[in-house]
């Protein structure tokens, strides 16, 4: 399996686990900032699984943006569905909203390279990115697109990110599945971005 795509499978792989590991009854205290469930993800041919939140960033890492998250005030929560499509969502609390805005800004900047960055480690990948745009909630929200296709392999996957800010509370929601971007549902991930940022003070 090509280089890349290994990398994306393995952070699927451990979407996965953390789904199996999520106990079968809910956390006794909720989690705070809210979290996006399983039924406001974008829609899809098969219903959506979600792990439980958990403290720290996920350990398959952070796609297109490797240290842009910090660790510590972070916690994750992914998502799956019963074939290649998988979900995660990362929010932060920062010490200021100076320091979330900051954070926002090297996020942002993070998924606008992420295309080149890839071609360069990953010769045999082309790779596109897209901005789609900010969107009117709380802060401000914004998403983009990783569109890959290995060249060897003749295989496409499409990423869809946002990342929104609600004072000093920071997230970071990707989607991810086999295809391209014509494929994927750029109106449904929009609209899971304003749920996500919308809520994560309800």
């Amino acid at each position: 399996m090509p280089a890349f795509r290994t990398k994306l499978a393995t952070t699927l792989t451990t979407v996965g686990l953390a789904l199996v590991a999520a106990p079968l009854t809910p956390a006794t205290a909720a989690p705070s900032p809210a979290f996006l469930n399983a039924a406001q993800m974008p829609a899809s041919s098969t219903p959506w699984s979600a792990g439980r939140v958990t403290t720290g960033l996920p350990e398959g890492g952070v796609l297109c943006a490797p240290g842009a998250l910090p660790g510590k005030g972070t916690s994750h929560r992914t998502f799956r569905t019963e074939l290649d499509t998988g979900g995660l969502q990362i929010t932060t609390v920062a010490a200021s909203t100076a320091k979330a805005a900051e954070i926002v800004t090297t996020l942002r900047r993070a998924l606008a390279t992420c295309a080149g960055r890839i071609e360069q480690q990953y010769p045999t990948t082309q790779a596109s990115s897209v901005y789609h745009g900010k969107l009117a909630v709380e802060e401000g929200a914004y998403v983009y697109s990783l569109d890959t296709e290995d060249r060897e392999a003749g295989s496409t996957d499409i990423n869809l990110f946002s990342v929104g800010r609600d004072g000093r509370t920071v997230t970071y929601v990707q989607w991810g599945r086999l295809g391209d971007l014509e494929d994927a549902p750029l109106k449904g991930f929009k609209a899971t971005t304003r749920t996500a940022v919308k809520n994560l003070y309800r």
